[in-house]
C-alpha cells in the first residue's frame, strides 16, 4: 500500500472546522437547488420537501456507516478499500469506479451551469448558448484544476471564502423568503407526506434525485489521510455538513413551492433560484442568488476534483489502476497525475456537452445518471459497515441501531431506488448510468489478472481493528516520507 514513488499525501492539513466546511461544500447547497430543483418538481411536483426528508434518514444511515468504517479503515478510496475488505474486492472496485465515473460526469454537470451563470451576470441573453456556457464553465473548471493541483492547504483556504460567501446569501434569503409576504400557493403540510408521490416507481424517481441534492458529504472520508484526528473528525464532519444542508434543501423547497407557481418553476430550469430571487427582492436578489450558485457551483467543482483524484490515487497506490495514478508531487504533495487524468477526461467531455442539447437536458440526464451510481457506491458502503461490525452489533441498543439497523435502512433504501427507478429514467441517462458502471469491469478484469494485492486482501474487522487502534494509539494516515510532520490543519 506504498505509492510510486514512496510518498504519501500531506498529513494534518485540515483540521474539524475545515472538514465540516467541505462536507458542506461538498453537497454544494446553492449548486444543488439551483440545478435540481426544476427537475425535482418535474419527478414528484410538490412533493420535493417529502422526497428530501425520506430520503435524509437512510442518508444518515449512510453517513453512519462511513463514520464507522472511517474509525476502523483511513484510506483515501473510502468506500473502495472498505467494500473491497468486507464484500468481496470485486464490488469494492466497482464501487470506488461508480464515484470516479459520477464525479468525473458532474466536471461537465457542475461546470455548464458555472459558465451560464457567469454569462447571466454579463447578458442574460447569452446564458442559454451550450457552447459559449461549456467554454466558460471550462475556464472555471481549469481554475479549480489548478488550486487542487497546488494542495490541500491552498484548496482549504479557497473553499473557506467561497462557501462562507455563500452561506451568507442562503441564510439572507431564508430569513427574506419567511418574511416575504406575497406567495403563488398556500403552504400546505402535505407537501411532506409519503401519499404525494404516485406510486412506488415516483418515489423512487425522487429519492433518486434527492440523493443527488445530498452527494458530496463523503469528500472528508476521501480526505481523511489529510485530516487531523480522521478516525473522529471525518465522520463527525459528516453528519455535522448533511444536517445542516437538509435544513437548507427544506427551506428553499417549501420556498419556491410557496413563491412561485408551478409554470414559473417548469420555465425557469437551472435558473429558479434568480426568479425566486427576484421574486423576494426584485431588482437585485436574482443576481445575488446567481452568485451565491456561481460560489456553490465551483467550490463543489473543487471537491468533487479533490474527491475523484483521491480515489484514484488509492486506486494507483493499489495497482488496480495504472500505478501512475498513485503518484505524489514532490512540491505540492498532490495525487498531479490523477488530477491531470481527471482533467484531460473532463475536458473531452466538455466538447462533447458543446455539441449536445440545452444546459436543461444536459443536466436532466446528468443527475439521473449520476444519482444512480451514488445509489449503487452508498448502498455497498451501508452493508460494509454492518459486515466489518457484525460482532459488536449486539453488545448494546445504541451499537445495534447506530451501526446495524440504520445504516442496513439506508443501504437498502438506495439499493431500491437503484432498482425500482430504472424503469422511470430516460435512455440517455441509463446510458451513462449503468454504462458508466459495466465500463469499469474492463478494468477490473485487467488489474485482477495481473495480480494486484488488492484483490487479496486482509479481511476489515472491526473487533481487531479497534483493538490494534488502542494498542497504538491515535491514528497517524499515511506520512510521506521526509521531515515536514508536523501540523498544518487550518482551525481556528
Amino acid at each position: 500500500m506504498r505509492t510510486t514513488t514512496n510518498r504519501g499525501l500531506q498529513p494534518n492539513v485540515l483540521g474539524t472546522f475545515d472538514t465540516i466546511v467541505m462536507a458542506v461544500a461538498g453537497s454544494a447547497p446553492a449548486y444543488s437547488l439551483a440545478a435540481t430543483t426544476a427537475v425535482l418538481f418535474g419527478a414528484v411536483g410538490y412533493a420535493g420537501p417529502a422526497a428530501l426528508l425520506y430520503c435524509a434518514i437512510p442518508m444518515l444511515g449512510i453517513v453512519l456507516a462511513y463514520a464507522r468504517l472511517g474509525r476502523i479503515d483511513v484510506n483515501a478510496g473510502a468506500g473502495y478499500s472498505w467494500v473491497g475488505r468486507t464484500l468481496h474486492p470485486f464490488l469494492g472496485f466497482l464501487s470506488g469506479w461508480a464515484l470516479v465515473f459520477a464525479a468525473t460526469v458532474f466536471m461537465v454537470a457542475g461546470s455548464l451551469p458555472a459558465g451560464s451563470l457567469t454569462l447571466s451576470l454579463i447578458d442574460p441573453g447569452l446564458a442559454a448558448n451550450t457552447p459559449l456556457a461549456a467554454a466558460v464553465g471550462a475556464g472555471w473548471f481549469l481554475m479549480m484544476l489548478l488550486v487542487v493541483l497546488g494542495g490541500a492547504r491552498l484548496t482549504v483556504r479557497a473553499q473557506l471564502v467561497m462557501s462562507g460567501v455563500e452561506m451568507l446569501i442562503l441564510l439572507a434569503f431564508v430569513l427574506a423568503a419567511v418574511a416575504h409576504r406575497g406567495r403563488a400557493t398556500a403552504f400546505d403540510w402535505s407537501w411532506f407526506a409519503l401519499d404525494r408521490f404516485d406510486g412506488p416507481q415516483g418515489f423512487a424517481a425522487g429519492a433518486l434525485i434527492a440523493a443527488f441534492y445530498y452527494w458530496g458529504w463523503d469528500v472528508t472520508s476521501n480526505l481523511s489521510e489529510e485530516t487531523r484526528d480522521s478516525r473522529r473528525t471525518a465522520g463527525l464532519a459528516a453528519l455535522v455538513g448533511v444536517g445542516f444542508v437538509f435544513v437548507l434543501f427544506e427551506a428553499f423547497t417549501v420556498a419556491v413551492n410557496v413563491l412561485l407557481s408551478a409554470e414559473e418553476i417548469r420555465t425557469a430550469g437551472p435558473n429558479v433560484l434568480a426568479v425566486l430571487g427576484q421574486e423576494i427582492w426584485p431588482g437585485v436578489g436574482g443576481k445575488l442568488l446567481v452568485v451565491a450558485v456561481l460560489l456553490s457551483t465551483v467550490a463543489t467543482l473543487e471537491t468533487t476534483l479533490l474527491q475523484v483524484t483521491r480515489s484514484l490515487f488509492a486506486m494507483g497506490r493499489d495497482r488496480t489502476l495504472p500505478a501512475a495514478l498513485g503518484s505524489v508531487h514532490r512540491r505540492w504533495n498532490t495525487p498531479w497525475v490523477a488530477i491531470v487524468t481527471v482533467g484531460g477526461a473532463a475536458l473531452v467531455m466538455f466538447a462533447a456537452a458543446a455539441a449536445a442539447g440545452s444546459v436543461q437536458s444536459i443536466l436532466s440526464d446528468a443527475v439521473a445518471a449520476i444519482g444512480l451510481q451514488i445509489a449503487f457506491y452508498y448502498g455497498l458502503a451501508g452493508i460494509a459497515a454492518v459486515v466489518a461490525y457484525k460482532s459488536l452489533l449486539l453488545r448494546s441498543v445504541r451499537n445495534l441501531v447506530l451501526g446495524g439497523l440504520w445504516p442496513l435502512l439506508g443501504s437498502g433504501f438506495m439499493l431500491w431506488a437503484f432498482v425500482e427507478s430504472l424503469g422511470e429514467l430516460s435512455t440517455t441517462a441509463l446510458v451513462i448510468g449503468l454504462g458508466g458502471l459495466l465500463l469499469g469491469v474492463v478494468p477490473l478484469v485487467v488489474y485482477w489478472r495481473k495480480g494486484s494485492d488488492y484483490y487479496r486482501p486482509a479481511r476489515l474487522d472491526a473487533v481487531r481493528a479497534l483493538a490494534a487502534n488502542r494498542d497504538s494509539g491515535p491514528a497517524t494516515p499515511r506520512a510521506r516520507t521526509g521531515d515536514h510532520q508536523k501540523s498544518y490543519a487550518t482551525d481556528f
